[in-house]
């Protein structure tokens, strides 16, 4: 596997099987992956991973492509990492529903 590209549709397995010195895991738990602990990783692509997960999938694979240049560095780390999103307060679409108000 390799000098093959790691792509979106590249499998948590197979990215864990090409960094057995544990590079890739390490970028997972970075990242907030606990997939070398789940049974999804023998079938789980990156992209989806990163999109369960609430990272942004360019970002992610720009982090495990780095792995072959010794990085990924502290900034693509950062960029891969969650996006946090601001949840709705349940109370205020129950409030528009209530008033008939598109929520």
């Amino acid at each position: 596997m390799a000098g093959l590209q790691i792509r979106g549709s590249t499998h948590i397995e197979e990215l864990l099987e090409r960094y057995p010195d544990g590079q890739a895991l390490a970028v997972m738990g970075l990242l907030g992956w606990p997939c070398a602990h789940c049974s999804a990783r023998h079938g789980e692509a990156i992209a989806l991973a990163a999109k369960r997960h609430g990272n942004p999938v360019k970002a992610v694979l720009t982090c495990f492509r780095a792995l072959e240049k010794g990085g990924p560095s502290d900034e693509q780390v950062a960029a891969a990492q969650k996006v946090q999103k601001r949840s709705k307060d349940p109370l205020d679409a129950w409030l528009r529903s209530a008033k008939g108000e598109n929520a």
